[in-house]
């Protein structure tokens, strides 16, 4: 991998910019406040929000997702060519894309690092376990044949599977060097991460669409500020001193939109909350009684309850929000206002005898709290007796592994770029939901190589959910977050990202 001259004076000028003149050249800085220090930058090793927000500015991978949550090409050069029994995938590259360290792009920094991605990542590993071969097919392309159809393949391809020089690659990174629009050039723990522009990024083609698309580095500089404190981070985006503030709560919409410096930013959907049932012991392993919960359910009063206004949630029946090309109705049952006498009859049919169930919350997501004090009510009118137990959230996730110690636990999520990835439909995640039915399910969608033929799988799917009732979906929620006046450019996002970007004047 050959290194340009100009290249390399381009990195010698970037790594003697004195400090002085950063800050003379402060109106191409974004100052973002985050909620809190990423434990590293190693999105292989450690796939969280904090860590993939920072990292996409920085690495790239083969595939990202589009609004609708589909995966297209990114540093791969179109979509994979599919060998008619689904099992191989020609993957061709970008040509002139460049590494930050003047190194150009070929198929074998690729394979390299989705073989470390494979060896280290949860994902790369269940990936592993299904990949037959990985090889380069010359400079510029590279073919993965599996043992058996995947087809979340190009989902886990669009998430921590980043693309390193192989040259970099070592079980512990001390280099993070990758083909982003922006080079790392400075950490201080806990107190700022440093990105700089890279003058020679490639950019790939077409239209903005949540992570695809155009991608220009306005900013000369960003400085992402670990602010664990919500409260610390809106006065700090009110006072001038944060250019964006992120997970801000919901009480501060008012004062941030009434401060005249910044105003607030909604992502709509970034996540829902569920109440996830136990399978395995207790009271739930009864079909009729899972049920019964579904049925006594009433997803507005609880989401009222949780988020006080309804600019910042929606109830939706269906498990994916209507933004995503995963949005359904099929097999939609026991969802609503909340039906007393239809959850009695049947608590009836299977037998309820009056044992409490065990419905564990925490007050560190004080929106699960409230979630589950409106169920408890709610249960109750049903017939149930409750058990509503307040734990901290690491007691919940500690307890919840243990299947005789709980009935239900309130959580929330993401929405996925894969279906198949939400944490339920997972044999082994606590609530463990094994069924037949659902299996089948899932080997059909696995065995699935087009996005039509995915879909009709996965409204096959959520209709076995909402027939074996492994959890009850409560509702999508929004995000709120900060922005200065004065910036422009800045698209929500699930991950927020701040290419496109320009800086305050």
């Amino acid at each position: 991998m050959k290194k340009s001259a100009f290249v390399l004076m381009t990195l010698a000028a970037l790594a003697s910019t004195s400090n002085l003149a950063m800050a003379q050249a402060s109106d191409g800085v974004l100052t973002v406040a985050t909620i809190g220090e990423p434990p590293t930058l190693d999105v292989m090793q450690t796939p969280t929000d904090i860590v993939l927000t920072i990292d996409q500015h920085i690495f790239e991978t083969l595939y990202t997702y589009d609004a609708q949550w589909k995966s297209v090409p990114l540093l791969a050069a179109d979509m994979p060519t599919l060998s008619e029994d689904g099992l191989t995938y020609r993957i061709p590259l970008r040509e002139g894309v460049i590494f930050h360290d003047g190194s150009d792009l070929d198929a074998k920094d690729v394979t390299a690092s989705l073989n470390r991605w494979m060896a280290i990542n949860s994902k790369g590993k269940q990936v592993a376990d299904i990949v037959e071969s990985l090889t380069e097919d010359g400079n510029h392309a590279i073919v993965i044949k599996l043992k058996s159809r995947y087809a979340p393949l190009l989902a886990t391809l669009s998430q921590a599977s980043v693309i390193l020089p192989s040259e970099k690659i070592a079980d512990t990174l001390t280099e993070f060097v990758g083909t982003g629009p922006y080079a790392l050039k400075e950490r201080k723990p806990d107190q700022y991460i440093q990105l700089v522009r890279f003058e020679d990024y490639t950019s790939p083609e077409g239209e903005v669409s949540n992570y695809a698309g155009k991608r220009e580095a306005v900013a000369k500089e960003i400085r992402f500020v670990p602010v664990p404190d919500a409260n610390t981070r809106v006065e700090g985006l009110i006072s001038g001193q944060f250019d964006y503030a992120d997970a801000l709560p919901v009480s501060a919409y008012e004062r941030v939109e009434q401060s005249g410096n910044a105003k607030p930013v909604i992502f709509k959907d970034a996540g829902w909350a569920s109440m996830n049932m136990n399978m395995k012991e207790g009271l739930l392993v009864k079909k009729e009684l899972r049920q019964a919960v579904q049925a006594a359910l009433n997803p507005n009063d609880m989401m009222l309850a949780a988020f006080s206004d309804d600019r910042f949630f929606s109830v939706d029946a269906s498990i994916f929000p209507e933004s995503s090309f995963w949005h359904t109705e099929a097999g939609v049952e026991r969802y609503g206002e909340g039906d007393p006498e239809a959850a009695a009859k049947l608590l009836e049919q299977g037998g309820y005898d009056g044992t409490p169930l065990r419905l564990m919350t925490s007050r560190q997501y004080e929106f699960h709290y409230k979630i589950g004090e409106v169920a408890k009510a709610y249960l109750e009118a049903a017939g149930f007796k409750v058990d509503l137990q307040v734990v901290d959230w690491a007691t919940l996730t500690t307890r919840r592994a243990d299947p005789k110690e709980w009935d239900i636990f309130i959580t929330h999520s993401n929405f996925p770029g894969d279906p198949t990835t939400i944490n339920t439909i997972t044999d082994t995640y606590p609530g463990w939901y094994v069924s037949d039915q659902k299996a089948k399910a899932v080997a059909a969608y696995m065995d699935a190589t087009t996005d039509e033929a995915k879909k009709e799988a996965w409204e096959g799917i959520q209709t076995v959910i909402y027939d074996d009732a492994p959890l009850y979906k409560v509702g999508n929620f929004n995000a709120v977050s900060g922005l200065a006046n004065g910036v422009e450019g800045y698209e929500p996002t699930y991950w927020p990202h701040f290419w496109n970007v320009s800086p305050k004047k």
